[in-house]
């Protein structure tokens, strides 16, 4: 098999359909040129979830650097600020941290609290524009994690997240799959090439000026979460990367760093009839189906 069928029998036997690209970033050809890539349904336009986070601590990241924000400005996170998710989102009282961490929590555990407080201090607006500035003319950016929140809430009837969490359990699959967040026509989506494309320039410090690129680069490398994408590599490969889960959907995007100097960027979108977000086996797969992609680029 080629290494196109490879991958796709990794992910046939999770019981997922999935988008993948991979990028060498060093490649003498280089994907412009057709060459050091490899890609399956990569130009599909698909729901991309929690990898906004990406463009969003970009964003910030240059307007830093610009000095139009202060890092080290103070932000007090109360109840009314919580959203459903990791980090801020968990906490039982009122907790004061500077934009520079709801950055590091934003990327580090998807904290989607964080995202959205950082979200209203750069600029919703500006995120559609950075997109657009970067040549990613298929990436669509419709509002933060509580613009999501509220999306879900109307589809199902729900007027709190508590009464969500009643009704979502018992809903078929049909009317789950019928909500807003999981078209890509009307939610917040991309491409996997695109998702590469933007890794690709942060990468090699074209997504803005250096020290930025430089930050968005530091904070993905904290990523706590190994079960996607680095659980594909060996030790002594440096893995970067950003999740994206709604039920369903198992995304990632990120860097592959090798010893002896070889980048190669990453963005893999699986989606599942499966509604539980607890899938280690795709999960693993994701990882297996990247792993797989970069050791064809490395000719292993």
């Amino acid at each position: 098999m080629d290494v196109g069928e490879r991958i796709e029998a990794i992910f046939a036997a999770a019981g997922v359909s999935a988008s993948l690209h991979v990028v060498d970033l060093d490649a003498a050809d280089g994907p412009e040129s057709g060459g050091g890539e490899v890609g399956l349904r990569a130009d599909e336009q698909v729901v991309i979830a929690s990898i906004f986070k990406i463009l969003l601590v970009l964003e910030f990241a240059r307007q830093v650097v610009a000095g139009q924000l202060d890092p080290a400005e103070r932000i007090l996170v109360t109840a009314a600020d919580r959203l459903g998710g990791w980090g801020l989102a968990g906490c039982a009282d009122d907790a004061e941290v500077s934009l520079r961490d709801l950055a590091y929590f934003a990327m580090s555990v998807s904290d989607n609290t964080a995202a959205d407080l950082l979200l209203r201090r750069v600029g919703p607006d500006l995120l559609p524009m950075l997109a657009a500035e970067l040549g990613l003319t298929r990436t669509r950016i419709l509002g933060g994690p509580r613009h999501l929140v509220e999306v879900m809430l109307a589809d199902v009837g729900a007027r709190t997240e508590a009464e969500f969490a009643r009704i979502f359990p018992a809903l078929p699959a049909e009317r789950v799959l019928a909500m807003r967040v999981f078209d890509p026509a009307r939610t917040t989506s991309s491409t996997a090439r695109e998702i590469t494309r933007l890794l690709t320039l942060i990468w090699r410090d074209e997504a803005g000026p250096a020290p930025a690129c430089a930050m968005v680069r530091d904070w993905m490398a904290r990523q706590i979460f190994w079960t996607r994408l680095a659980a594909g590599f060996p030790p002594g490969v440096r893995v970067s990367g950003k999740t994206g889960t709604l039920p369903g959907l198992h995304l990632e995007a990120g860097l592959a760093e090798y010893p002896d100097g070889g980048r190669y960027a990453i963005a893999v979108f699986a989606r599942t009839d499966l509604l539980s977000t607890r899938r280690i086996d795709v999960d693993l797969a994701m990882g297996e189906a990247a792993r797989t992609a970069v050791d064809a680029l490395r000719g292993n």
